[in-house]
C-alpha cells in the first residue's frame, strides 16, 4: 500500500503525525494533533496521554495534571525521547519513543463516545452506523478507507496508461433497459415527469463510443433500488469501461491489467495471469456461474452410471454428486439439515452415502439407499467419485441446472471460506447464455441486456433455437464474488432488429424505450465492448471483510435506512406541492 511521507502532511498546526515518530526523531521538538485515546495520571506530578490520529498512537508525558478526557481534540508540543528501559511497547510502531516536556493545547472538548474507539471491542452494527463519525476513527475503518483510495488510484493509473480517458456521465438520466429497479426523481420544472438515477452508465458510455471518444472509463456512482445484502448497497461504485474497435479479448486484457495492478497496490503481490472458464463449464464443475476456485470439491456427473437404474430416487435427467473428504463422521441431524437445505433450494431430496470399510476388505456404503443399488452401481459410485474410507458422497437427481445449482450451494456451505480470506483467485467466466428463461408471453428474456452481441457461431440459431445461443458476455469473479460483468455490444442495426424480434420488442416499443440510442447508432456506431468492476466488492476482499458496508464511509443498513441521518425521511408538504406529488398512505 502507498504510504504518504509524514513531511507531506505537516501543516502550520502540526509538524508530524502521531504514528510517524521513530527513534531517528529523538531530540526533535515536534507538535502533534489528534484525539485523546487514553489518559493515565501518576499522582499529582505526572500524566500520560496516548494521542491518536489516523496514522497511530504516540505516548505523551505531561508534567503535573491535565484536564482532558477520551476523544478530546488536542495539540501537544514536546521533545521526542526514548522510552525508559522496561517500558518499550513492542505492539506499537512508535513504542520505542515518547514525547516528553509536553505542553497541551485543548482544541475541542468531547462528550464520552458511545463505544471504545479501538478494534478490541465488538460493537453492535446499528450503534456503529448511528455514530458512524466515531466508528470511522477506529484503526480498522481508517485502514479500509485508505485502502479503497489506493485501489481507486491504481485502477485510474492502469486505465490512463492504456489510453483511456475519464469522462463523467449524468446522474439524472432516462429510464434504462437493464432490468434492475431504479430510483425515480420527480421533475419540478416538468410536473408529471421524472428522471431516474442511473443503475449504470451503460447507454451513456455507448453513446460516447458513437461520439468517437474511443476509450472511456469512469469511477462511476451507480444506484439500484434492490434489496440489500452483504455484497449489495443502494449506492455502489464501479470502474466503468468502454472501448471502440476492440474484441472481447481486448476488453479482458484491459480489465485484467487494471485489477491485477489494484491487487498489487493493495497487497504488495501481483497475482498471476487470470484463468478463464466457460459458463457451461463453471455450472458443470462448480454449480455456480461465479465459482470460488480456492478449493476443490468439484461436482461429479453420475448420470451415465444411473441411466437405466431401478432406484426411483435417481430416475431423473441428471444425477450429480459431491464428495466431502472425511465427511462420513457428520451426524444424522447434520445430514438431515443438509437434506432440508437442498429441498429449500428446490431439490426433491438429497441422497447421502458414508464410505466405510467393507467386511471382507475393500469399501462399503452406509446409506438408507444402499440396499436398492446394484453391485455395478455401488462399485461405479465409488470409482466415479473417487471417494475413500471416511468420505461422504452427496447426490442430487433432478433437471440438470437445478441439480448443479443445489450441489453448488452445498459445496459452499461445506467447504467455503470467508470471501476476504486469501489467496486471491480471479477467474474470467465467458460465453454466457444469450437468454435466460421466458416471460409471461413466451418470449426469451435477455440474460444481460438487449444490446449484447450474440456469439458469431450461434447467430444462425437466434430465431430457431434461442435457448442454445451464447452471448459475447463475460464476468470477472474473485473468491466466489462476482466483481463485474461486460459484453461486446450490438452495433449493427440488422442484428439488433433480430434480437428485438426474438425478445418480442416491436419497432414502436424499441423506439419508445431506446430511441435516443438507436437514433445515434444510425450515424455510425463503431464496434465496441465494455465492462464494469465493482469497487466496493474488490476493496472488501482486499481488506478481508465479508460485507461491503465495512469499506463504505456511510452505508445503509440491511433495511435500507441510515441510522445516522434518519434517512429516508418524509419531505415537507410544500416540497411535494412543488413537485406536483401526493403521498398515498401505506396500507395497514
Amino acid at each position: 500500500m502507498t504510504v504518504v511521507p509524514a513531511s507531506a502532511q505537516a501543516t502550520s498546526m502540526r509538524s508530524h503525525l502521531c504514528g510517524s515518530l521513530r527513534s531517528e526523531d529523538i531530540g526533535s521538538t515536534v507538535t502533534v494533533c489528534g484525539w485523546v485515546a487514553k489518559r493515565r495520571e501518576h499522582g499529582e506530578h505526572l500524566a500520560f496521554v496516548d494521542l491518536r490520529d489516523h496514522t497511530g498512537i504516540i505516548q505523551c508525558v505531561i508534567p503535573g495534571t491535565v484536564d482532558v478526557r477520551s476523544e478530546y481534540v488536542v495539540a501537544v508540543e514536546g521533545v521526542v525521547r526514548p522510552r525508559p528501559e522496561g517500558t518499550v511497547n513492542a505492539e506499537l510502531p512508535t513504542g520505542e519513543v515518547e514525547l516528553g516536556e509536553c505542553t497541551v493545547t485543548l482544541l475541542n472538548a468531547a462528550e464520552p463516545p458511545p463505544f471504545a474507539v479501538d478494534d478490541r471491542v465488538e460493537v453492535d452494527e446499528g450503534i456503529r452506523l448511528k455514530h458512524r463519525f466515531v466508528d470511522l476513527r477506529r484503526p480498522r475503518m481508517q485502514s479500509n478507507l485508505r485502502l479503497r483510495a489506493v485501489v481507486n488510484g491504481a485502477l485510474r493509473s492502469a486505465m490512463d496508461a492504456q489510453g483511456f480517458v475519464e469522462v463523467e456521465t449524468p446522474l439524472l438520466w432516462a429510464p434504462t433497459p437493464e432490468g434492475a429497479r431504479e430510483f425515480t426523481v420527480p421533475s419540478r420544472l416538468s410536473p408529471g415527469t421524472c428522471y431516474v438515477l442511473p443503475q449504470s452508465p451503460q447507454l451513456a458510455k455507448q453513446l460516447l463510443m458513437v461520439a468517437g471518444v474511443d476509450r472511456y472509463y469512469q469511477i462511476a456512482r451507480c444506484l439500484r433500488d434492490e434489496d440489500l445484502r452483504a455484497d449489495r448497497q443502494f449506492e455502489f461504485s464501479q470502474l466503468d469501461v468502454e472501448a471502440s474497435f476492440v474484441t472481447q479479448e481486448d476488453v479482458l486484457s484491459f480489465v485484467s491489467e487494471a485489477v491485477l495492478d489494484a491487487a498489487e497496490a493493495a497487497t504488495g503481490e501481483r497475482p498471476g495471469e487470470i484463468p478463464r472458464m466457460t459458463w457451461a463449464e463453471a455450472i458443470d464443475r462448480y454449480g455456480s456461474d461465479k465459482p470460488d476456485i480456492r478449493f476443490g470439491m468439484e461436482l461429479i456427473d453420475l448420470s451415465p452410471l444411473f441411466a437405466g437404474t431401478e432406484v426411483k430416487a435417481f430416475g431423473a435427467p441428471c444425477v450429480k454428486a459431491l464428495v466431502l473428504v472425511d465427511g462420513a463422521g457428520l451426524s444424522r441431524s447434520k445430514l438431515d439439515s443438509l437434506t432440508d437445505r437442498a429441498k429449500k433450494l428446490g431439490a426433491k431430496g438429497l441422497a447421502w452415502f458414508r464410505v466405510t470399510a467393507g467386511e471382507r476388505g475393500g469399501l462399503a456404503l452406509d446409506s438408507p439407499l444402499d440396499r436398492f443399488l446394484s453391485d455395478e452401481e455401488r462399485s461405479g459410485l465409488l470409482s466415479t467419485t473417487g471417494a475413500t474410507e471416511g468420505d461422504l458422497v452427496l447426490v442430487v437427481a433432478d433437471q440438470y441446472r437445478l441439480a448443479c445449482t443445489v450441489l453448488g450451494h452445498l459445496r459452499l456451505d461445506l467447504g467455503g471460506r470467508p470471501v476476504g480470506e486469501g489467496p486471491y483467485r480471479y477467474l474470467w467466466v465467458v460465453d454466457f447464455p444469450m437468454f435466460d428463461g421466458v416471460d409471461d408471453a413466451g418470449h426469451p428474456v435477455s440474460a444481460h441486456h438487449p444490446f449484447t452481441m450474440p456469439h458469431p457461431d450461434d447467430l444462425d440459431r437466434l430465431e430457431s433455437d434461442p435457448a442454445s445461443v451464447r452471448s459475447q458476455s463475460y464476468d470477472l469473479v474473485l473468491n466466489g464474488w462476482e466483481l463485474g460483468s461486460g459484453s461486446v455490444r450490438i452495433h449493427r442495426g440488422d442484428i439488433q432488429s433480430r434480437v428485438f424480434a426474438v425478445l418480442g420488442i416491436d419497432e414502436e416499443e424499441a423506439h419508445s424505450r431506446f430511441g435516443f440510442l438507436l437514433g445515434a447508432f444510425r450515424y455510425g456506431a463503431p464496434p465496441h465492448a465494455g465492462f464494469a468492476v465493482g469497487i466496493d466488492r474488490l476493496v472488501a476482499i482486499f481488506a478481508g471483510e465479508d460485507s461491503i458496508r465495512e469499506v463504505i464511509a456511510f452505508p445503509k443498513t440491511q433495511s435500507g435506512s441510515d441510522p445516522m441521518t434518519g434517512a429516508p425521511k418524509a419531505v415537507a408538504p410544500g416540497v411535494l406541492a412543488d413537485l406536483g406529488l401526493r403521498v398515498i398512505p401505506p396500507k395497514d
